[in-house]
């Protein structure tokens, strides 16, 4: 009788800090989710939402070894006949 009641005490023990750590990781959660969203509104309020885009550089392919390089700034890759 004694161990019954002592097995359904812990299963009744682990199940409440069980429901304690979901119920605290959901609210954790939802203020991070809520500090993102403060965050991405200030910056937004800032001018600072849109990210400056990065710049492309065209490339082209070296007809003696393959390589792509810039097409504006090549270089040489080495090799005697390499047309950069």
């Amino acid at each position: 009788m004694v161990p019954k009641l002592l097995l359904l005490a812990f299963i009744l023990l682990v199940a409440w800090y069980g429901v304690r750590f979901v119920t605290r990781v959901g609210q954790m959660r939802q203020a991070m989710r809520r500090a993102t969203e403060q965050a991405a509104m200030n910056a937004q309020a800032r001018g600072q939402g849109a990210r400056p885009a990065i710049a492309a550089e065209d490339l082209v392919k070296c007809r003696t070894c393959g390589a792509f390089v810039p097409a504006k700034s090549a270089t040489s890759c080495g090799r005697a006949d390499c047309p950069y």
